[in-house]
């Protein structure tokens, strides 16, 4: 009795040790191209008793898989930290934000730098928590139709016809915040969690860190003192930019960067530090099964494909032609051909020959109209149907039916956070902390490694045909799977 109550008081002392924390980061924008705002790898260290764990946060599309960032990323850099500094691969966490900036070719050594000048760093912290609620921002991607089918809107093709939609997806506006103190009360690190994808910054302006690289900007000049922020993508698969397909002005992710800045300080000036924290960290591998349907998926869309194109209709006029007769017909609708003594001259003849024009080039606008239809429609399925195409060959190339995935889970203080290595979307984040019932419960994708877009099963199982259910490695049964592993874990962690 004596012992397991011993035992007890070890288990909770060092639950409740004192917490450090250490931060550094480091460029590591490619600049043999143009830039328009410096991309980071930012890492912060926490320890507590005989834990500690790394969080690094990449500016960049992702840890493996698409971009600069290695497939062996994850593997030479907890090697290297376990190596150099005995912290174990396990406890190394990997956010990327999924800007589009581009990377250094040597960001393994440099991320390793980081760490250990933010290990050279640690001091005691307090820690706090608290969320913020951001809604001017962000939009679902995903448009419902009312045929019950989806549609994205991406800048590969058109959106559907505005009669078409019956209506639009969610977004997740809360932001997760852990504040962390210094032991005289000044700032060391603001890490702040969010959906969205960061993707408001045009190629043509040149690498970019996107809206994340904009708030932190804001954040650490508001705080001073070396305060870093570091920002950790959320569910964020199908959430983009708001107004992300304006053509009327430029695209522009420094304002909403500067949005989403303001309401992290907001919310984190009213946030309370502890100096009693409490520091956890797991990783556990799931078996997701991959896609099995791709081949079915690429016929019925080859089926669409054939069908559109046998509906397009023969029209004697090309867009030179169709324009001006668009707005003559619109205009005036009663004399589009003529002025109006045409239509009031005393011969019958005349009347009835220009009524006819009239009506015959109504029917070629017609048809030209639904050709254009049929054009953005197969646009949308060739784009989809490159991505099943291109998935079937990794598949049928992989050695097993399953994906092996990391599930990590991480606690500092009251905040949890849960990750996935694939693009998320936002319903699955908004399912487990629904169920989770913790308000400082978050889930991240993006997180150590990448495999493509995770939809939900309705998005997966999609007629319509969007990125996130064409642009994916994974069967619908990934998302109970991820779903009930997640919340074991947000659980394990709330445990005292």
């Amino acid at each position: 009795m004596k012992l397991t109550f011993l035992l007890l008081l070890v288990c909770v002392a060092a639950a409740r040790a004192e917490m450090l924390a250490g931060v550094a980061k480091v460029d590591i924008t490619d600049r043999t191209g143009p830039v328009n705002d410096p991309c980071f790898a930012k890492a912060l260290v926490l320890k507590s008793g005989d834990t500690t764990t790394v969080l690094i946060t990449l500016d960049a599309v992702a840890v493996g898989g698409i971009g600069r960032v290695g497939n062996g990323f994850m593997t030479t850099v907890r090697k290297g930290l376990q190596q150099e500094l005995g912290i174990p691969p396990s406890n190394v966490v990997v956010n990327a934000s999924h800007c589009h900036g581009i990377v250094r070719g040597d960001l393994e050594p440099l991320v390793i730098q980081a760490v250990k000048e933010a290990v050279k760093s640690l001091v005691p912290v307090k820690a706090g928590s608290g969320i913020g609620l951001e809604t001017r921002i962000s939009e679902n991607r995903r448009l419902k139709m009312k045929d019950g089918s989806m549609v994205d809107m991406r800048r590969a093709y058109s959106m559907p016809l505005d009669e078409e939609v019956a209506s639009v997806g969610p977004i997740d506006p809360q932001v997760g915040l852990l504040r962390l103190d210094r032991a005289d009360g000044t700032p060391l690190a603001v890490l702040y969690q969010f959906a969205c994808h960061p993707i408001m910054n045009p190629p043509s302006k040149g690498c970019s860190a996107d809206y994340p690289g904009f708030a932190s900007k804001v954040i650490e000049e508001a705080l001073g003192g070396g305060a870093m922020a570091f920002f950790v993508q959320g569910c964020g698969g199908d959430i983009n930019p708001v107004r992300y397909k304006e053509v009327t002005r430029t695209a522009d992710a420094e304002p909403l960067g500067t949005m989403l800045g303001a309401t992290v300080l907001a919310a984190a000036r009213r946030i309370e530090t502890k100096g009693d924290g409490v520091l956890k960290v797991s990783n556990a591998t799931i078996e997701v099964p991959r896609a099995a349907d791709y081949t079915a998926r690429i016929s019925s869309i080859e089926a669409e494909q054939k069908k559109l194109l046998a509906a397009l209709k023969p029209t004697n006029i090309n867009f030179k032609t169709f324009l001006p007769l668009l707005l003559q017909h619109k205009l005036w609708p009663d004399t589009p051909s003529h002025y109006s003594q045409s239509y009031l001259h005393d011969q019958a003849l005349d009347r009835k020959a220009i009524s006819q024009l009239d009506a015959d080039n109504r029917l070629l606008m017609e048809n030209y109209l639904a050709n254009l239809e049929i054009m953005e429609r197969l646009t949308r399925l060739n784009a989809n149907l490159a991505l099943l195409k291109m998935h079937l060959k990794q598949t049928q190339a992989a050695a097993t039916p399953t994906l092996e995935v990391e599930v990590c889970g991480l606690r500092v203080g009251d905040f949890k956070l849960v990750t996935f290595p694939g693009e998320v979307t936002v319903q699955v984040g908004l399912n487990i902390k629904k169920a989770a019932g913790d308000p400082q419960a978050h889930v991240s994708g993006y997180t150590n490694g990448y495999i493509y877009y995770t939809p939900t099963v309705e998005q997966r199982l999609n007629t319509g045909y969007a990125q996130e259910d064409c642009d994916t490695l994974v069967a619908p049964e990934w998302q109970k799977l991820f779903e009930t592993k997640a919340l074991e874990v947000l659980r394990q962690l709330a445990a005292p």
